[in-house]
């Protein structure tokens, strides 16, 4: 069994990016950690951002109890202002060594969203410190991630590392996304990303629907 741990920036980056492959985790048995940095309350303007943080956090419950995850952590850092500083790098790094997740799961480093991209720099430095002798103020057990894959959600990854075959779950992937209701209402997400696994599927793996991610580090 491995420890698997998902960070969004915002609630449904997880399930656009990798609901498939989170599905696939829980199928096979593994244990699956959602992260939300920000709990997206700069997702809208009819509503105050107590009242969004508060109905989006309920949709990523939603979403996540539908492929199975019951294990969520949300930072509440404010949307749109995620920061690279030295809080949220201690607050991560302690995760991270609590955890002990064998395969982490981010943005990838070219992502269009300012946020996806500071929560890509976070997570690759905290990583890194996580499997250090240092820095007790975060923990005193080091733990080393061996796998690091950066998910696309924005902007489509130019050079795929590797491909993951969801076709067993697209629907699953798709009727979780369906939760987030609140965006949807914006733009249909759900039709966008089927449509991009698709093209995944057909083009990179020869399968109906695939995710595909840039591979950022393994240790064997």
């Amino acid at each position: 069994m491995q420890q698997v741990l998902i960070v969004a920036p915002h609630p449904d980056d997880d399930i656009i990016g990798c609901g498939g492959s989170i599905a696939k985790h829980r199928k096979a048995g593994n244990q699956v950690t959602i992260m939300h940095m920000t709990s997206g309350d700069a997702g809208g303007i009819q509503y105050t951002k107590e009242e969004l943080a508060a109905l989006r956090e309920d949709e990523a419950q939603k979403a996540a109890e539908h492929l199975s995850v019951n294990n969520l952590i949300f930072l509440r850092i404010a949307d749109g202002y995620i920061e690279f500083n030295k809080e949220n790098l201690i607050r991560i790094t302690s995760i991270i060594r609590d955890i002990k997740p064998d395969i982490v799961y981010i943005p990838h480093s070219q992502e269009g969203n300012r946020d996806h991209r500071v929560t890509h720099q976070l997570l690759m430095e905290a990583c890194h410190r996580a499997g250090t002798p240092y820095f007790p103020e975060c923990g005193t057990q080091p733990w080393k991630v061996t796998t690091i894959l950066g998910y696309e959600v924005w902007t489509p990854i130019q050079n795929v590392d590797y491909s993951e075959d969801i076709s067993e779950f697209i629907e699953q992937k798709l009727a979780a996304l369906q939760m987030h209701l609140s965006q949807l209402e914006y733009y249909r997400y759900d039709e966008a990303i089927k449509g991009l696994n698709r093209y995944r599927g057909i083009m990179t793996t020869g399968c109906d629907y695939s995710e595909c991610f840039t591979l950022l580090k393994i240790t064997m």
